[in-house]
């Protein structure tokens, strides 16, 4: 009896390494694939999302964002300059809530990056944010070169 004791904690021993491995391993494997896949997509809908502007001037960008949702009959929510972020709804026809985000790229850019949500949801519909910035580079044209 004593020679079946060593030989089976052996056994225990080498299937608890074995499942551990084959554990860790499905587990590492199943993460890289969600987070590759996942990746993917976030840079596709951050694309579609976001554009860069030609000017250090970050108010003036937030109220060119502030006019043009205005222009695109949303109804300002909340607006922050020193955060760069207004957030806005646009409520005839069906609720969409858009949160617009300013930011600096280096010394001579702004970043501008618009999220819009139906019914708590991304809207990927890259038309919705083409009409939107195509609006706003307008908006900030007529101010750049506006005489006072």
């Amino acid at each position: 009896m004593n020679c079946i004791w060593p030989n089976m904690k052996y056994i225990l021993a080498s299937l608890t390494l074995l499942m551990s491995t084959m554990l860790l391993a499905g587990c590492a494997n199943s993460n890289r694939h969600i987070l590759g896949a996942n990746d993917e997509s976030q840079l596709q809908v951050r694309s579609i999302q976001t554009r860069a502007f030609d000017t250090s001037d970050k108010n003036m960008v937030v109220r060119n964002v502030v006019a043009s949702l205005q222009d695109l009959n949303f109804v300002i929510d909340k607006a922050d300059a020193d955060l760069g972020t207004v957030t806005a709804t646009k409520l005839s026809g069906y609720q969409i809530r858009m949160t617009v985000t300013v930011r600096p790229k280096g010394d001579t850019q702004m970043v501008v990056r618009a999220n819009g949500q139906y019914n708590n949801k991304v809207i990927l519909d890259p038309v919705m944010y083409q009409d939107f910035f195509a609006v706003l580079q307008k908006s900030l044209f007529l101010t750049a070169n506006s005489i006072d």
